[in-house]
């Protein structure tokens, strides 16, 4: 039976200084990982449900946006690749 791979999870940083809060984001992520708030401002509301596809990323008009794997996961794979 083939071995089933690990989703990574992803870290989702939002730089608000940055954001104007056009909601672009949102829009454009097809699993509603993003919301928008009372101020029109995203936040992560799904982030399990993230696939890291990077739309966001690309679609933010003010770079307000990273998409990545969390630390741990990333000190990880290091760790396994050494092995």
């Amino acid at each position: 039976m083939p071995e089933q791979k690990k989703r990574k999870s992803p870290k989702i940083d939002i730089y608000k200084a940055w954001c104007k809060g056009c909601g672009i984001c949102a829009a454009f992520c097809p699993k509603g990982v993003l919301a928008r708030d009372e101020n029109g401002r995203p936040y992560v509301k799904n982030e399990e449900e993230c696939r890291q596809c990077g739309l966001c990323e690309l679609r933010c008009p003010d770079f307000a946006i990273t998409v990545s794997e969390k630390k741990e996961e990333i000190a990880k794979a290091d760790e396994d690749q050494r092995s």
